[in-house]
């Protein structure tokens, strides 16, 4: 299986800053990000993932929020370590391609050849704010999406591999014969071209997509070569993969062309009276405060108004400009459980809708193992609910266990982010 490990902060859970053995001042220290880059390199793990918005997420008084932008972080991980692949998530809708195929590139040579790219369409009206736009509409936001990546492509491909010569008895640095413009018009972009950086060393950088709408769902058949996702269930993950994989051959591409990785948020105990004690323990730390802002925001309605063990409204429908796939998968869930406000925030808080498993590291290596076993699973998108030591105690009694199984590689068969994926250079 592929892992990917998901670094946010001091963890996933929305009150790791309140946990004693989280440090949240750290959250912009580099040293913090390089440690635990090194953490996840030692467990193998194929890549390392940045989310990121273009607006303050959630309420700063009750979170430790505020970043470092990704692929200036990555840039910083890529010089302490050698293997790992590094994943940016970069908008196309607030972006332009050329910037965005520059600093990709960029990244990939820093690297030597481990850059990924998380490709979203930023769905925020937040976001739209800080740029003094209307946020454009679900399917405009797509369709810009598929142009911006067209474009990235063709100016990754602008140089070919073999153009620069640098043959100086000749006096010949590069064959310009081998460097393309690309006279790009269309939609959304106009861009001449060519790029002003070399060809990447792994021809352009692993493409990765996290949307799960019906538009999210075609560009990742598409385009993607990974996906993250979220499901609560093993039948709802085996439905999402079969769907997904489907959906490939119109595009002319094989199943093994896309891994799909859910997400997965581990507490983990020595016994699983210890994990249980350490989700309740993270549990009692949450502001519900912060928890019905986060749920108003997801369906862009206020919910501040209705009490916490009531439900959520009977009308709440999904907003269809908002992120349509997680709206989708909290009223499922709140519908199929019955929950209430209350324990909704609580069952949300550690993995936004991402499926949160407390348990011993067999227990754990056991649900992993059903999912990927079973057709739900390519791999997983680890999202430890405490930051270092949740991403700690993963590698050091998780991996182990996936390596004895048979499950995971004890040692990198490949120094590219796409060789990981079992991908070949593009």
């Amino acid at each position: 299986m592929h892992l990917n490990a998901f670094l946010m902060g001091v963890g996933h859970h929305e009150a790791a800053w309140r946990h004693p053995s989280t440090e949240p001042r750290r959250i912009t220290d580099i040293r913090h990000y390089q440690d635990l880059a090194r953490t996840a390199e030692r467990g193998k793990l194929d890549s390392l993932f940045l989310a990121d918005g273009l607006a303050l997420w959630g309420n700063a008084r009750h979170n430790a929020l505020g970043g470092l932008e990704p692929l200036t972080l990555l840039a910083a991980l890529a010089t302490v370590t050698d293997h790992i692949g590094l994943i940016a998530t970069v908008s196309t809708t607030y972006n332009e391609p050329f910037h965005v195929a520059r600093k990709l590139a960029s990244l990939d040579h820093i690297s030597g050849g481990r850059a990924g790219w998380n490709i979203v369409t930023s769905a925020g009206e937040a976001e739209a704010a800080n740029f003094g736009v209307t946020r454009p509409s679900h399917g405009v936001r797509y369709h810009r999406a598929e142009e911006f990546l067209q474009v990235a492509i063709n100016l990754w491909d602008s140089w070919s591999e073999d153009a620069v010569v640098a043959d100086r008895r000749a006096g010949v640095f590069a064959d310009t014969g081998k460097i393309r413009p690309l006279d790009h018009e269309g939609t959304h972009f106009r861009v001449r071209g060519p790029l002003n950086v070399q060809r990447p060393p792994q021809g352009r950088p692993l493409l990765v997509q996290a949307g799960s709408s019906e538009d999210g769902k075609e560009f990742a058949a598409r385009f993607a070569e990974a996906v993250f996702t979220a499901q609560q269930t093993l039948p709802d993950a085996q439905e999402f993969y079969a769907d997904l994989k489907a959906r490939l051959h119109p595009y002319g591409r094989e199943p093994h062309e896309l891994k799909i990785l859910p997400g997965a948020s581990p507490i983990i105990g020595s016994t699983e009276r210890e994990a249980l004690r350490l989700e309740r323990d993270l549990e009692e730390l949450i502001i519900p405060a912060y928890g019905v802002q986060q749920l108003s925001n997801i369906f862009g309605v206020d919910l501040s108004d209705h009490p916490l063990d009531g439900p959520l409204p009977a009308d709440l429908t999904q907003n269809p400009d908002g992120q349509q796939s997680r709206q989708r998968l909290v009223l499922d869930l709140a519908r199929r459980e019955g929950l209430s406000i209350g324990q909704l925030i609580k069952r949300l808080a550690g993995g936004r809708g991402h499926r949160v498993v407390a348990g011993t590291p067999e227990q754990i290596a056991d649900h992993l193992q059903e999912w990927f076993e079973y057709g739900g699973a390519d791999g997983f998108n680890i999202m430890p609910p405490l930051l270092p030591g949740g991403l700690a105690d993963f590698v050091d009694y998780v991996v182990p266990e996936l390596q004895i199984r048979g499950l995971f590689r004890k040692e990198y068969e490949s120094r590219t982010l796409r060789g990981h994926y079992g991908l070949e250079a593009a």
